[in-house]
């Protein structure tokens, strides 16, 4: 063994108080391990980052510092724990800065005890790293065109001109000039009054540690230097990243009704430059491009990309992991403090980022219960340490309420439009607030993502192992590639009732979301719609000549009249149609198909493919691209309203609930009106009922057709409920129920459908028999309560319900004769014990006498001959809802998840202010 040893060094700098003590304890061992470094120190290739440490390779240079000290130490473990206290180091920083270097001494320490004191010297200094905040090694903010010589504080940061900066281009002032703007009553002076216009490429370059960097760029639209706003289009890329491409700052102000506002980017920096390049995307002669600020701010190495070959849930997709490394760059596109209030980038863990109150996400007035508790201390720990999110962000959120009857029945939902073609990043941010909630399997819920499953038990108890511990949950989400430039990216909550949880609720604190940078590098989306109208001609029309025209052409004039008058009259039509079709592009956020791509899809509409025959058209099975499930195609009969079209796409591109078949798109070219719905794998609740038909499928069990009659009932009260208006189906029958591949009920087919707005006696298309012939010519919500009725009875005996048979034979009955033929032998079967001639004999032995008495009951109120006498849907639902769990009760069955997981995990979710009646009438 050499006589020379190795020992871990480390220097404390702007820490003399902690130098002092090791004077004073350790004079003869520290200076010698002072005097040694001096003379010759070999360092480990540690990045000096104020705050942070971090290692290329950690575990390896970790690993030769263990093999060293064992030498040093013998026998000791001296060598393990000085190894976990610079791991626990290294992650979570700690203050201006440590330098861990690995030295060379021509001396060996006397005792192992020197060393053993030391580290515990070392460990009181640092307290617990989990709590410490983070210090950027990098805070640079330039306030750009601003002449300013002296810096201007604004929300905790300090803003420098980039005139003459060490950032900006040595020729900046060739191809670019400096402007200021009009002064906005509610736009900051910092950094907004004040830009760098470029007419040609214009470069930033700022020299940085190695690491993942924020890039925010700020944006006020004005007219600088008596440009137009609206001919402004930039830019702007950071080495093999496009951040920016054809970006209109004005556009997008109005399409955020914002005066000013910033868009933030993380790129990871592999060496030690960051060069942004500015740009006017078109080189002609008047194009320019503009930003009022730049930030670049340095963030903990893990903070959003976890490293190398980093796995995350991807939604929806098959296989469900996604890689997810350092070559992704992201733009953060929302940032929400759900349930509280915003948050300014002074209030943030030294990051400067914003988080926005999330009120305005949220879908309907399903705003649920807010939880707080302001004074709660927030135990941040290893896997979330402090600089993830501000306390505020954990000690506020956003839950369901206390009613479990009213959860069950609802969604709570936030809708987030963003940029199509892009693979997102959902971080979630959960925190257990709520006094008492300090147990698993208290609350668990769903958690859906742009309709589909992220989480089937997502408790937020048995994540963070405690009350007051923040955690969260990352997952990756795509959407698709459209026609259109954004796309709403829904997130969902709702309570997993099948594990039995202590309170059907949900809860969430905060959510961040990222688009993904595609493998060519690129971030940038189109530019936001907007209305055409609020453009402005770019010049006035030329005056024409008045000199007079010569008598042949006035002549070909007058008689070309009638035929320009017939051509105006068309053009009109047409460009009212065009009209149309846009406002219901822009207002139902729908997708349109060409026809072109229907055709492809349903073979040139193949009888083969037909699979439902309504009365206002045939319904086709078919595959288009871009939807990852089979499509059911509606291919509308030609004498359909056009109008009714129109407003049946606004409508039901506005419903959104688990049990109401989902709107996926629509075309509409020349006479030609599709729509396009989600395929249902199990056809219609009639295909499973009725013994006549030739391709019955397999028999319903009770509990099944009990679970799908609930359905029902709930996508019914979300149409009379759900809405400012109520919606009433008006042609409610077993053919129009569609079962999903899990037997998830959908209502669908709303060719009759109508609001409550409809005057009396309003004409309608549909199965007027299974509607009541007693209805004082109204349509009102106990009009679908009646057919519900008919359907309940066809559910119960299997066979078409009296106004089926109506359609089938032909025979001239009414509903009413009818129904006095089939409910009083109900009856009469109930009192004598013998339900074979009442019930389906596919169901004999499976119903108990008092479920059966039970479920007759509620048919017949349903079927009452007055509708006031006919509940409301509501007490409906509860009446079933009660009977499906006494049902299961009694067979001694676990209780059935009322809402199964499934290819259509769409959607649940009436709105919250329209459930309170549920309970309030019973």
């Amino acid at each position: 063994m050499p006589k020379a040893y190795d020992c871990l060094s480390v220097i404390l700098k702007h820490n003399v108080f902690l130098i002092m003590i090791f004077d004073f304890l350790l004079p003869k061992a520290f200076v010698s391990l002072r005097e040694n470094l001096k003379q010759n120190e070999i360092p480990v290739r540690a990045v000096d980052i104020p705050g942070i440490c971090t290692f290329p390779s950690f575990h390896t240079y970790f690993r030769h510092i263990k093999e060293h000290l064992s030498v040093f130490c013998g026998s000791c473990s001296i060598g393990n724990i000085v190894l976990n206290l610079n791991y626990e180091l290294w992650p979570f920083g700690c203050s201006n800065a440590w330098h861990v270097t690995y030295g060379i001494g021509q001396e060996r320490l006397g005792h192992a005890w020197t060393l053993i004191l030391l580290t515990s010297l070392l460990q009181i200094s640092f307290v617990s790293s989990d709590g410490l905040a983070y210090l950027p090694s990098e805070s640079i903010f330039l306030d750009c065109g601003s002449s300013l010589e002296q810096s201007q504080s604004y929300k905790g940061r300090n803003w420098s001109s980039d005139i003459g900066s060490q950032f900006a281009a040595s020729n900046s002032d060739s191809n670019s000039t400096l402007s200021n703007a009009s002064k906005g009553t509610t736009v900051p002076g910092v950094p907004y009054m004040t830009a760098r216009l470029f007419y040609s490429k214009f470069s930033y370059t700022f020299n940085v540690t190695p690491g993942p960097k924020f890039i925010r760029l700020h944006f006020y639209s004005d007219s600088y230097g008596g440009l137009n706003a609206s001919e402004s289009f930039l830019t702007v890329t950071a080495g093999r990243y496009t951040l920016l491409r054809n970006f209109s700052c004005y556009l997008t102000a109005k399409y955020l009704k914002v005066d000013y506002f910033f868009k933030e980017f993380i790129i990871h920096v592999e060496n030690h430059t960051l060069e942004l390049i500015f740009g006017p995307t078109s080189d002609a002669s008047n194009a320019y491009g503009f930003v009022n600020g730049i930030e670049v701010v340095s963030m903990p190495l893990n903070l959003y990309i976890r490293g190398n070959d980093v796995y995350l849930p991807f939604v929806g997709f098959h296989p469900n992991v996604l890689s997810f490394d350092y070559n992704f760059a992201l733009e953060m596109v929302y940032r929400a403090n759900v349930g509280g209030q915003t948050i300014s980038p002074d209030r943030d863990t030294r990051m400067f980022r914003t988080w926005n109150a999330d009120e305005i996400y949220i879908f309907g007035a399903a705003f649920g219960q807010l939880d707080y508790d302001l004074t709660l201390p927030i135990q941040y720990s290893k896997m979330v340490p402090a600089y993830t999110a501000p306390e505020d962000v954990y000690r506020t959120a956003r839950s369901m309420g206390q009613t479990n009857e009213i959860n069950k029945n609802y969604n709570l939902s936030w809708f987030f439009p963003v940029d199509t073609g892009f693979k997102y990043l959902v971080r979630l941010h959960f925190c257990e607030i709520v006094p008492g909630m300090t147990l698993e399997n208290q609350r668990v819920f769903f958690i859906f993502i742009n309709n589909q499953t992220a989480e089937n038990q997502a408790d937020v108890m048995v994540w963070s192992k405690g009350h007051g511990i923040p955690v969260y949950r990352d997952y990756v989400v795509m959407i698709p590639l459209q026609t259109v430039g954004k796309q709403d990216l829904w997130l969902e909550l709702h309570p997993n009732i099948q594990v039995k949880p202590e309170y059907y609720d949900a809860i969430l604190n905060g959510v961040e979301i990222f688009k993904i940078s595609n493998f060519d590098g690129n971030l940038a989306g189109l530019n936001p719609p907007i209305d055409e109208s609020k453009f402005q001609p770019s010049a006035a029309p030329s005056k024409k000549s008045k000199k007079g025209l010569p008598k042949e052409i006035k002549y070909s004039i007058s008689g070309a009249f009638p035929l320009f008058f017939f051509l105006v009259v068309f053009l009109v039509i047409k460009t009212k149609r065009i009209w149309k079709m846009k406002k219901t592009k822009d207002s139902s956020h729908c997708r349109s198909f060409s026809f072109n791509d229907i055709r492809k899809a349903t073979d040139n509409f193949a009888n083969s493919l037909v699979i439902l025959d309504w009365g206002f058209g045939k319904v086709y099975k078919g595959s288009i691209n871009g939807i990852a499930t089979s499509a059911a195609i509606l291919r509308m009969a030609k004498a359909t309203s056009e109008e009714c079209f129109f407003e049946e796409i606004k409508m039901l591109s506005q419903i959104r609930h688990h049990n109401i078949l989902p709107l996926l798109g629509f075309c509409q070219e020349g006479l030609e009106m599709i729509l396009v719905y989600e395929y249902m794998d199990n056809g219609t609740l009639s295909d499973h009922l009725y013994e006549h038909l030739e391709e019955r499928k397999k028999p319903l069990s009770w509990n099944q057709r009990l679970e799908i009659c609930v359905g029902i009932a709930r996508g019914l009260h979300y149409l009379h409920t759900g809405k400012k208006r109520p919606i009433i189906h008006c042609d409610i029958n077993s053919s129009n129920i569609l079962l999903d591949k899990n037997l998830t009920a959908k209502i669908s087919n709303f060719g009759s459908t109508m609001t409550s707005q409809i005057s009396n006696g309003s004409s309608m298309d549909g199965s007027i028999g299974s509607l009541n012939l007693d209805w004082d010519k109204r349509f009102t919500t106990k009009t679908d309560v009646y057919s519900f009725g008919l359907v309940l009875l066809e559910v119960l005996t299997g066979r078409p319900a009296p106004a089926n048979l109506k359609a089938e034979n032909d025979e001239n009955v009414s509903s009413g004769d009818d129904l006095e033929c089939l409910i009083p032998p109900a009856s009469h079967c109930l009192e004598k014990g013998d339900t074979d001639q009442l019930v389906d004999h596919h169901l004999k032995g499976e119903i108990s006498p008092e479920s059966l008495r039970n479920f007759v009951k509620i048919t017949k109120q349903c079927l009452a001959k007055k509708g006031v006498r006919r509940p409301s849907m509501s007490e409906v639902l509860y009446d079933l809802e009660q009977l499906l769990m006494r049902g299961d009760s009694d067979s001694n069955a676990s209780t059935k998840c009322l809402y199964p997981q499934s290819s259509s995990d769409l959607m649940l979710g009436v709105e919250f202010s329209d459930i309170m009646m549920s309970t309030s009438g019973r």
